[in-house]
């Protein structure tokens, strides 16, 4: 089978589970597809999609990253501690906890390259001083984002919602985006550049949007969380196709021993790649915590999890070298919905821990199988 019949497969398979997924919620539920569940929705699927991204960055050279979940839920803490408890403003919060967060992150990836040890070793270290430190942080119990009901930068993020003109702006500036994006595909493909022209996709994307601030703007507008979502997608998708380090991380992915005699600067590349994750676990850190609308000791549980199932079901290979940002997000869409719809039908926790398992071990099967198809 070849590369391209495999890709389709795999693109059928989770548009069909998507669907799938869908239609059982909205058959047991009659709010799922309203107006307001889908705003929620928006905000949940951001924060998958934002740490889902990092994870992204951190797969195409064929590492993993299982402190993410635990990092989202530290510097959360760490954030609201600062407001809350210490009285610091809450921009000045939020930026020493990114800076700490990148630090932290670069330097787990250092630790990797330098010393040779595995990542699953490393960040699964990670993942349990992270969790104490967490914990420690804020004594197990439930620290606020907001101090003397007011409320700041942090507990504003997952509130604030953009008015309905700035969302029909923001629609055509992507949509004009998209079919100028198609237009210079069109223009290298009739100058002879072996390139996809695309513009089913580029109409399907452009109705997309459309539909998509027309229903938000039913609620309350387009949510804040789905902008910081898409200017983080663009991010990577840029780094990721348009830029040398993107190149590098796929080259290594591929085969890191021909990278570094192509003359790759293997080491530094990686590391890079850690530092942007820790910079994805301090945006996800706000956002989560925010929508909790506390720091408490359940932010950020299982988030790697999800972040790496969005990542193999949208065509990420777990050994690197594969994969685009653009799939990263229909997976990270598919762990959405199926968390959504359970927490609207109030399924039980432990239900909703088996369901999540077995999708990251379907993808998984799913990405084996293809692979050697």
């Amino acid at each position: 089978m070849s590369g391209s019949t495999t890709g389709s497969a795999r693109d059928a398979a989770a548009l069909a589970a998507l669907a799938l997924a869908a239609g059982v919620f909205a058959a047991l539920s009659s709010d799922f597809l309203g107006a307001r569940n889908l705003s929620m929705l928006a905000i949940e699927l951001s924060t998958t999609a934002i740490l889902a991204l990092g994870m992204f960055m951190v797969i195409l050279p064929g590492h993993i990253d299982l402190s993410a979940g635990s990092g989202v839920g530290l510097v959360g803490a760490a954030t609201a501690v600062l407001i809350t408890i210490y009285g610091w403003p809450a921009w000045a919060a939020m930026a020493v906890s990114l800076v700490l967060a990148v630090l932290i992150w670069r330097t787990m990836g250092s630790l990797i390259v330098t010393q040779r040890m595995p990542s699953f070793i490393i960040t699964l270290g990670g993942l349990l001083v992270f969790k104490g430190l967490f914990w420690l942080i804020i004594r197990s119990a439930t620290v606020p984002v907001s101090s003397g009901g007011r409320m700041n930068l942090l507990a504003r993020l997952t509130t604030t919602y953009l008015p309905p003109a700035a969302g029909w702006a923001l629609a055509a500036a992507a949509c004009a985006g998209l079919f100028g994006l198609w237009f210079r595909r069109a223009r290298a493909r009739r100058a002879g550049a072996d390139v996809e022209e695309g513009f089913l996709k580029t109409v399907i994307s452009a109705q997309l949007v459309i539909l998509f601030v027309l229903t938000m703007n039913h609620f309350r507008g387009v949510p804040v969380p789905a902008l910081l979502l898409a200017i983080s997608a663009a991010f990577v998708v840029i780094v990721t196709e348009r830029t040398a380090f993107g190149r590098r991380l796929y080259a290594i992915g591929g085969n890191e021993e021909a990278a570094l005699l192509a003359g790759i600067n293997v080491k530094g590349t990686i590391i890079s790649a850690y530092a942007l994750m820790g910079g994805a676990v301090a945006l996800t850190g706000f956002m989560q915590t925010a929508y909790t609308g506390a720091a408490t000791t359940t932010v950020g549980d299982l988030m790697e999890l999800d972040a790496v199932a969005a990542c193999v079901i949208g065509g990420t290979s777990l050994k690197g070298g594969r994969g685009d940002a653009r799939g990263v997000l229909f997976g990270a869409l598919i762990m959405a919905t199926l968390l959504n719809g359970m927490t609207l039908l109030a399924v039980s926790p432990e239900i909703k821990y088996i369901a999540r398992g077995l999708v990251l071990s379907l993808a998984v099967w799913l990405d084996a199988r293809l692979s050697r198809a």
